[in-house]
């Protein structure tokens, strides 16, 4: 579904990313581990068009998309939930909602029902200006607005970043809801051990580089990973 291909990416003179090449297969969880500044955010920014590679390819769909603009790219299928969840914060959360399906040319009431049936206390809070929600449901916002799109692969940037521990279990649990349901993931994360046990594949990146690669078993069970992102 998705292939990149030897990216190199730049902040000025900063070489960020450095001849990374991975896939994401349809119907997969695929996770991105690493430390804070690995370059883990940078990729998703330039697999979704936010930023481009000075060299190497994205593919996703058969499709070339190495320069195309972050607009038109979610209408090919893919949504990108930004860390920090970027959502609309003077906006209701329905409203919210129906600026996720601008690719659309109505807004579903079906989808808007199927997101608040992935998210009730959305729908207890349709009518409440974003910008007072806890930080839990603001994620959860970020990540139905992005499945107004009807997007055959989400990306997820860090989802359960200052949530607290059983929040962080109820965003996992919603992950594994939405990989039910037929939506591919790739997802970057810093809570390894989270990660890992949900992802059929993972990377590790370091300093803008991937490192390991292996099933999110064979990860979880290193002793490599262990040591530097679980503690053990």
């Amino acid at each position: 579904m998705l292939k990149i291909q030897d990216i190199h990416v730049y902040y000025g003179a900063i070489h960020a990313v450095k001849g990374v090449s991975f896939q994401v297969n349809q119907g997969e969880i695929v996770a991105l581990i690493g430390a804070n500044g690995a370059g883990k955010s940078t990729i998703l920014k330039t697999i979704s068009g936010l930023m481009h590679p000075r060299s190497g390819s994205i593919t996703f769909m058969d499709q070339d998309i190495t320069h195309t603009d972050a607009y038109k790219l979610v209408r090919h299928g893919l949504a990108h939930v930004p860390e920090g969840r970027r959502i609309f914060l003077q906006m209701s959360v329905q409203e919210n909602l129906e600026m996720g399906a601008f690719t659309q040319k109505e807004v579903s009431k079906e989808e808007l029902e199927r997101v608040y049936t992935l998210f009730p206390r959305l729908k207890e809070r349709r009518k409440q200006v974003a910008g007072t929600l806890s930080g839990g449901e603001q994620q959860m916002l970020a990540m139905s607005r992005a499945l107004m799109s009807k997007p055959r692969l989400m990306m997820l940037d860090e989802p359960s970043m200052g949530l607290a521990p059983i929040l962080v279990d109820q965003i996992f649990d919603i992950i594994r809801e939405l990989h039910k349901a037929g939506t591919t993931i790739l997802l970057v994360e810093q809570n390894a051990s989270k990660a890992l046990e949900i992802a059929d594949r993972a990377y590790v990146l370091e300093t803008g580089t991937l490192t390991l690669s292996g099933t999110g078993a064979e990860l979880i069970s290193s002793d490599e990973v262990r040591k530097a992102y679980l503690g053990g």
